[in-house]
């Protein structure tokens, strides 16, 4: 059984429909570890030894690629990894791989950070610094535009079948309204995320811990954004 190590954010709930969309189900085949990051349980010795950047999520799969047990952290490598292990999510096509795997580095290093940060100035930032929301709202509506295009060409990110960009992608796009977006103004995106959104794996995953997330308090934010003096890193 695969070991878990998550909380309901969007990058907990990429593994989470993962998961499921592999055949995976929770209770049979994988177990959830809460990881609370508002109360600073990332930062523990033990998660650290299976997630040394204090990140959710991570697993550890008694079962690796060698018949030993295998920990892995960073939500675009246990995609790929759950994607090789059950031959779900990827195509097996040389040319039709590459496709997806261009967009889910799209998602790494575009959507999760740039709508992550937008998120946080447009939410949570104890100020509100102009520059700083007008600057990362654009760029989520430029992203959510190098989306429309790509899924008025495409009925999936990554090509003709849903996979791993699609299953990292749509944690994000769940929260449209707190990035300064209107979904409505992307109407392919829109179709796109609400096809996702109708899939039983997908809404499966986003039940796991569905109760367990509260509204930050003053604390949770100092641990979630680094001002209670523990290194981050």
């Amino acid at each position: 059984m695969i070991d878990v190590y998550t909380w309901p954010t969007p990058n907990g709930h990429k593994v989470h429909i993962a998961l499921e969309e592999c055949g995976l189900r929770l209770g049979r085949d994988w177990r959830v570890h809460p990881i609370d990051i508002g109360k600073g349980d990332q930062f523990s010795p033990a998660f650290l030894r299976i997630s040394p950047n204090n990140k959710i999520p991570a697993i550890v799969d008694p079962d690796g690629p060698d018949g030993k047990p295998i920990a892995m952290f960073e939500s675009g490598a246990i995609l790929l990894y759950l994607a090789s292990k059950t031959g779900k999510l990827l195509p097996r096509g040389e040319r039709q791989r590459w496709e997806v795997l261009q967009w889910l580095m799209f998602q790494m290093g575009g959507v999760g950070p740039m709508l992550g940060q937008a998120h946080h100035f447009r939410l949570y930032a104890p100020q509100k610094i102009d520059y700083a929301i007008e600057r990362y709202t654009r760029e989520a509506q430029r992203l959510y535009g190098v989306m429309e295009r790509r899924l008025q060409a495409s009925p999936w990110l990554g090509g003709r079948s849903y996979s791993v960009a699609d299953v990292a992608t749509f944690p994000w796009v769940r929260s449209w309204q707190n990035q300064g977006v209107n979904l409505s103004d992307y109407p392919a995106v829109q179709a796109w995320f609400e096809r996702i959104a109708a899939r039983p794996a997908v809404q499966r995953g986003l039940q796991v811990l569905a109760d367990a997330r509260k509204p930050l308090d003053d604390r949770a934010r100092a641990v979630l954004f680094g001002n209670d003096g523990r290194a981050q890193g």
